[in-house]
């Protein structure tokens, strides 16, 4: 199983920036995913999350400027990104809690580098 997470960069602050990650490998079903940060010198945090029913949840620090959705025919997950602020700035995870037979858990990408600064 991976999680492959693209589409980090440097940007501007007020800029956008769409980040994806796709999931592949051999499992039956993905329950929720969900984007984390990690922001230097700081604990990784959630940042978004989407459940199977496309139910969304956000940290408050984003609400408003960023979006989740997934395209379960693709098995691939995004965050969009407006209005950028500095302090988004950290490496960016993606996780997904799997189903696969009877069994359910969890995996991690590999994380994206998301700069935001003039």
């Amino acid at each position: 199983v991976q999680l492959q997470a693209s589409g980090g960069g440097l940007v501007q602050p007020g800029g956008s920036l769409t980040l994806s990650c796709a999931a592949s490998g051999s499992f039956d079903g993905i329950n929720h995913m969900g984007w984390h940060r990690q922001a230097p010198g700081k604990q990784r945090e959630l940042v978004a999350r989407i459940t199977s029913d496309d139910s969304t949840n956000f940290a408050d620090s984003v609400k408003g400027r960023f979006t989740v959705s997934r395209d379960n025919t693709k098995n691939t997950l995004y965050l969009q990104m407006n209005s950028l602020k500095p302090e988004d700035t950290g490496v960016y995870y993606c996780n997904a809690q799997l189903r696969s037979a009877y069994v359910v858990y969890d995996w991690w990408g590999q994380g994206t580098l998301v700069t935001v600064s003039s």
